[in-house]
């Protein structure tokens, strides 16, 4: 599939700053909504669909209201909660130039106020209910989306007509004002303070024509939002925002003539506005190759992109060049794959894919080289590997492989009710039918290796492209010969903080006539109960433990084999040896080498990946149900017959000491790292990352990893998690050749560190020169190793940064626009103190007044928290909870928590009994306890220049310089 859903931001979505939790379509790799096909897009008709396509089925109902709005109806009663996703057809291709990032401006404005649910009650509305929410910008849309208890149904639906029908009078120049640092501070975090962050700007700005709707990015220029009026942005809103333009649709838990009657009620006087004009395609052509390359203050490694113009969504040719992109680099066998990694050694990978927009479409190759590596040398690489797949064409295994995988992909695609109405409202808002599901995988099974060969013809061989060579500081002669520098509009670091925003905020508005008292908040209608998963459990007779969750939903089963050890029983001047162990688990056993090994799991549509932590290796497998008896039987040859090869484990150990280079170069990485590092004291195996450093696993052998497994892997030490479609009994039979042939040994695991070093200091800096951001973090080691009142502290951090309606949060963004998000939270581990830690990346020209900020937030939390807080967060976390375990990945994880804390079947249960039960005088008790202002410790990574001199009067004493590495 070549749907890549780009979009610029998520805006209320806190802490890890993620896009959504998986992808909204059926192909999880696949993030971009369809576009509507144009009619020469498809002259012919779709071939008969595959087995995949014909068997699946999503049942929705779709309707219109008499303004326009297209509603699509979703009854899934399997959880007992809805989604709601709306979808506008407006994204940043509906913009002029010079009044750039308007859609994604709009975006964040929408959650901020409208005329009957008030100024910030959105945000405060949706987290007291246990919700989840956010939104997003791409290029040919705008969407967003809201899960919520089954009560809370016309509670949400009622927020949501707010501001579809009553907002843009609440539109005030503070406001305006005020969210414009915030989108600022968005592009400089996700752009500017980013390892080649600038390159889709340098691509979109050589490859399209000034007046293409695609020539500039989805966030758009920091001076054409700071030069918007208000004026500007409310014609933006009247021209694109209606009804007519958008697709509601609703999943979950519902009774369908309920709905219908709430939907009427509350969207259905909505003004009706005329539908937008479809765009025409627009597709590009280059007349010659244009070479550019960019000094990147974040880079530490070369990076090479390649961009062929190509052609729009639902083209024929999308879905064969699709295919082509998987073919040359996904998989051992690829050319890519060959020459670049295994004969050249240039890279650790490279990729190669479509991505297919409304009203064009590029075709992308990408290569992040080893250190110092000439990108001449990677472009010839390419060549080559282009010239290898010229002689030896389709690979009809390969083919069959990627083709075989779709259904896995499509059933883990619709695995949560968010993902389904993503789903049916992209489809129906660019396609113009919801279940257009099938007719588009039926398209991508019926491409052949003509096709493949057509498209790579018609659109590569030969072709002119946009090329940028992304180089670090210093290392300018690495870019392409004749390369031309690109014009980079970066942000001038200045001292001290902006111009305050002078603007008046005024509460006053004209009111927008309605039929109804739209300002009561409806009501939960109470009909709202939460049961946990029946779990069961077993232990083979070689001592692994199991554990189990029958769900029937899909027909699909997800599985984990946790092994404790991980980082912990590494030699300690060989950190990195446990995650060279996992690397090298995926390439190949006994009797398959690396190539066969990824075709048996290809060939049953499966995914098996290994991964390690600092306290256990995971072995993690995803498969139709059908197949988990042979799936279950690869999973076991893995673990218990590795390879070992020399080879495959040089090309690991290199793409290791590539990958702790890129984190050297991200500032978040830098910060979170040196944070662990401060707390746990230099000498701890807690203070390494898992990954190791470049001199610990400069200094690991291929016999290192064969003398962990030996010593550490045994089923005394492991547990089996599931859940799907499978019962009791075939879990147990399909285990039985694990329980013969795995025996057990005596694994001896570190005892629990219960004592820490105290840091030296109180305030922490590392040198970001240039940084447009300066990441903080606050915290110290708060929590004992396996604390038992683990869901209490969960419960006294709620209030303080848990969301985006956290006092953090409003702050910190909503209040100062000092940031894009901020958060705060509670970790725990099994054998070791967790941390308490507050984060936030803020502009740099206010990195004092953030830290005076946030110093004050934590100094007077436990003063102004008050009983109506905890009483909300009791409401908000038992909701919260009960929304929180719909996938089958959600339930595998907390399976692999109950064991990995020895915690009981019924813990959910007994978290909620803990937190319901917390009374006020005991959170403010713990809030003095796991709080303490006195034993917070500060750490910022931001550009010293600049910012070092004005920490040193915080009252948090001389700032300890420590080294950027």
């Amino acid at each position: 599939m070549n749907r890549k859903l780009k979009i610029a931001c998520l805006s209320m979505l806190i802490g890890s700053m993620a896009l959504p939790p998986a992808a909204p379509l059926w192909a999880q790799a696949s993030k971009k909504p369809v576009a509507k096909p144009a009619a020469k897009s498809m002259a012919k008709p779709a071939p008969k669909a595959s087995s995949a396509a014909s068997q699946f089925n999503l049942p929705y109902e779709k309707y219109k209201l008499a303004n326009g709005l297209d509603v699509v109806l979703h009854q899934d009663k399997s959880d007992p909660k809805v989604a709601v996703a709306i979808m506008y057809h407006v994204g940043s291709n509906r913009e002029k130039p010079g009044r750039t990032g308007f859609a994604h401006f709009f975006e964040h404005m929408l959650f901020q106020n409208s005329e009957n649910v008030g100024k910030g009650n959105f945000i405060k509305g949706i987290n007291e209910i246990g919700g989840s929410f956010n939104g997003g910008t791409f290029e040919d849309g705008t969407v967003y989306y809201e899960v919520v208890p089954k009560d809370a149904l016309e509670r949400v639906l009622w927020m949501e007509s707010d501001r579809m029908g009553f907002f843009i009078n609440t539109l005030s120049e503070w406001g305006l004002e005020n969210e414009k640092q915030v989108v600022k501070n968005e592009k400089r975090q996700r752009v500017d303070n980013q390892p080649y962050g600038h390159t889709d700007y340098v691509i979109k700005k050589s490859l399209y024509p000034a007046s293409h709707p695609y020539s500039w990015d989805v966030i758009g220029s920091l001076e054409d939002l700071q030069n918007a009026t208000l004026a500007d942005v409310k014609e933006f809103y009247d021209q694109w925002y209606g009804a007519s333009n958008a697709t509601l649709v609703l999943t979950g838990d519902f009774e369908t003539p309920e709905a219908k009657k709430l939907i009427e009620k509350y969207f259905g006087e909505l003004k009706a506005k005329p539908e937008p004009k479809a765009l025409p395609l627009m597709p590009v052509k280059l007349a010659a190759t244009k070479s550019l390359f960019h000094v990147d203050n974040f880079a530490n490694l070369p990076e090479l992109t390649m961009v062929y113009p190509t052609v729009e969504q639902y083209h024929k040719d999308s879905y064969a060049l699709t295919m082509l992109g998987s073919l040359l680099s996904s998989g051992k066998n690829s050319p890519f794959e060959k020459i670049i990694v295994e004969e050249r050694k240039l890279a650790p990978g490279a990729s190669a894919g479509q991505s297919s927009s409304e009203i064009a479409g590029t075709f992308r190759i990408r290569v992040r080289a080893f250190d110092k590596k000439d990108l001449d040398d990677v472009q010839a690489a390419i060549f080559a590997a282009m010239a290898k797949f010229e002689k030896d064409g389709v690979d009809a295994k390969e083919l069959a492989r990627l083709k075989i995988g779709q259904e896995t992909a499509l059933y883990n695609g619709i695995s949560s009710l968010l993902n389904k109405a993503f789903q049916l409202a992209q489809y129906n808002e660019f396609a113009g039918d919801p279940g257009f599901a099938k007719k588009d995988i039926a398209m991508t099974q019926a491409v052949t290796a003509q096709d493949i060969l057509n498209v790579y013809n018609k659109y590569i061989k030969g072709k002119p492209y946009v090329v940028t060579s992304f180089v670090p500081k210093g290392q300018e002669e690495l870019a392409l010969k004749g390369a031309v520098k690109a014009d980079v509009v970066e942000e001038k670091v200045v001292p001290g903080a902006e111009a305050a925003n002078t603007a008046k905020e005024s509460t006053a508005f004209v009111k927008t006539p309605s039929k109804m008292d739209r300002s009561k908040m409806p009501a939960l209608s109470n009909n709202f109960k939460f049961n946990a998963p029946a779990i069961w459990t077993s232990q083979l007779k070689n001592g692994m433990k199991v554990y189990g969750i029958e769900q029937n939903e899909l027909p699909l089963v997800q599985f984990s084999i946790q092994i404790k050890g991980g980082m912990q029983l590494d030699d300690p001047k060989k950190i990195g040896t446990a995650a060279l162990v996992d690397a090298m688990l995926m390439e190949g056993t006994k009797n398959k080498t690396p190539q066969q090994l990824e075709e048996a799991i290809g060939q049953l549509g499966a995914f098996i990946t290994v991964n390690s932590s600092s306290e256990d290796i995971t072995l993690s497998g995803n498969t139709l149900a059908r197949n988990f008896p042979q799936v279950l039987k690869l999973a076991e040859e893995i673990l218990l017959e590795p390879r070992w090869d020399e080879a495959e484990f040089a090309k690991a150990k290199q793409a290791a000491l590539t990958r702790i280079r890129q984190n050297q170069a991200n500032p978040n990485s830098v910060a979170s790292l040196a944070f662990n590092k401060v707390l746990y004291g230099e000498n701890s195996r807690f203070a390494f990352p898992t990954s190791g450093t470049q001199e610990t696993v400069e200094s690991i052998t291929l016999q290192d990893l064969k003398d962990y497994y030996q010593k550490n892997f045994s089923p005394s030490v492991a547990s089996f998690h599931v859940a799907g479609a499978i019962k009791q009994t075939d879990v147990t039979k399909a285990l039985a050749n694990l329980e013969q042939k795995w025996t057990a040994k005596n694994v001896a695991l570190p005892s629990p560190v219960t004592a820490t070093a105290k840091p030296a200091a109180r305030l922490y800096f590392i040198d970001q020169p240039d940084a447009k951001q300066s990441v903080i973090y606050a915290g110290y080691l708060a929590v004992p190793a396996n604390a038992s009142d683990f869901a209490a502290l969960q419960a006294i951090n709620y209030k303080l940064g848990s969301g985006s309606a956290s006092t953090l949060f409003n702050v910190l963004r909503l209040q100062k626009g000092y940031t894009y998000g901020a958060f705060s939270a509670f970790s725990r581990k099994p054998t070791a103190p967790g941390a308490f830690f507050a984060s936030s990346s803020v502009r740099t020209n206010v990195t004092k007044e953030s830290l005076q900020t946030l110093d004050e937030i934590l100094k007077n939390y436990g003063t102004s928290y008050t009983e109506q807080d905890l009483a909300t967060t009791k409401n908000a976390l038992v909701r919260e909870t009960a929304l929180g375990y719909e996938t089958l990945g959600s339930l595998v994880s907390l399976l692999e928590t109950i064991n990995t804390y020895n915690l009981p079947l019924d813990y959910l249960k007994k978290n909620e009994q803990a937190v319901q039960t917390l009374s006020y005088d005991q959170a403010r008790s713990m809030i003095t306890n796991y709080l303490d202002p006195s034993k917070m410790v500060y750490l910022v990574v931001g550009d010293a220049k600049t910012q070092l001199a004005n920490l040193k009067d915080l009252g948090l004493g001389e700032p300890v310089i420590l080294p950027n590495k």
